[in-house]
């Protein structure tokens, strides 16, 4: 990803979970997506917003740490396998090892909370927390991304967010219920995670590494931290697991953390990042109606008003800024006058 300039609001080209990928320019196209790019992304929303469902639905056989481990494996060895294929090389002496560590530990830290944190809340809940993401991005930038600033709308979604997640997390108690309180932490903690893996890959040797590499790193780091974790807490199989756990482990694995992350990063080369990304306020929105739908999760009239304040609070810094848009409109104009 190019470097900002001064002139460069802090963009938000990333779903929740998945990076734009490194070295590829945010904004390559500037015409409308057409409809093979609407489609596939709306698919790849309607997946990441299952992702939640199906770690729960695999919970009653599978403990959510181990989950999490099978997912980081299964994924990695199909990814390796991709990454052969194509000729990717597995050259760790480019200066991206150290920020591959880190952005790798963060993700398997993110995930660990994620997966542990679907034992206390809902998944209707998780996915909400955990499309704030976007928005500890865009604050974290200011530090951390020389010439990054915030636009209007950017302010505007920053605190429509933020208050969509005060009344979230009031709607219950948590004197009431504690673990759900718990839970909907330890959420909020893996989006800021999820912050820093975009933050690291973006400001490090990473953005010119190749976008298999990047999430090799992720995926590869998982597996033994997952296990270390899994074996601290315990964790084991008493039992053989149903199909549909099986099902869920599978989707987790091969479609949702290596074929629709491919998918992504395809269209983000091919179409521009912003657009795209404008589409991914569909994430919570899939998450939600899942998890009423499958799992017949309550739905309270303050927690989708919740639900509503963190999408748009999301999606607001994804427009572009009336002002630079005016500006590149006269601008335009003018250079055709001369």
């Amino acid at each position: 990803m190019s470097t900002p300039t001064p002139d460069t609001p802090a963009s938000l080209d990333t779903p929740v979970v998945v990076g734009a990928p490194p070295g590829a320019s945010p904004d390559p196209a500037t015409g409308p997506l057409d409809l093979l790019a609407i489609t596939l992304t709306v698919i790849l929303c309607l997946s990441w917003g299952l992702n939640q469902v199906a770690v729960k639905l695999a919970l009653p056989d599978v403990p959510p740490v181990m989950q999490a481990t099978i997912r980081a494996a299964g994924a990695t060895i199909l990814l390796t396998t991709w990454m052969l294929a194509r000729g990717v090389r597995f050259d760790f002496r480019d200066g991206t090892l150290k920020p591959g560590i880190l952005i790798g530990l963060l993700f398997t830290a993110e995930y660990i909370l994620i997966y542990q944190g679907l034992l206390y809340t809902s998944a209707s809940r998780s996915v909400v927390y955990l499309y704030t993401a976007p928005i500890f991005v865009v604050i974290a930038s200011r530090r951390f991304l020389p010439g990054e600033r915030f636009t209007s709308l950017q302010w505007m979604g920053i605190v429509l967010s933020f208050a969509g997640i005060v009344i979230a997390f009031g709607e219950a108690s948590p004197f009431e219920k504690p673990e759900q309180a718990l839970g909907n932490a330890m959420m909020v903690l893996a989006a800021i995670g999820a912050a820093g893996t975009t933050l690291v890959a973006k400001a490090s040797s990473l953005c010119r590494a190749p976008y298999e590499k990047t999430l090799f790193y992720q995926l590869a780091m998982a597996v033994p931290v997952s296990a270390v974790c899994m074996l601290l807490l315990g964790e084991r199989i008493t039992a053989v697991p149903s199909n549909l756990s099986i099902a869920s482990l599978i989707f987790q694995a091969a479609w949702v953390a290596f074929i629709t992350f491919l998918i992504w990063f395809g269209l983000v080369q091919r179409y521009s990042a912003n657009r795209l990304a404008a589409l991914t306020f569909l994430t919570p929105l899939f998450g939600v109606a899942a998890g009423y739908l499958v799992l017949d999760e309550p739905l309270t009239t303050r927690f989708l008003l919740a639900v509503a304040m963190v999408t748009v609070g999301t999606l607001l810094p994804r427009l572009p800024d009336g002002r630079e848009a005016l500006h590149r409109v006269r601008s335009r104009r003018a250079s055709q006058q001369r």
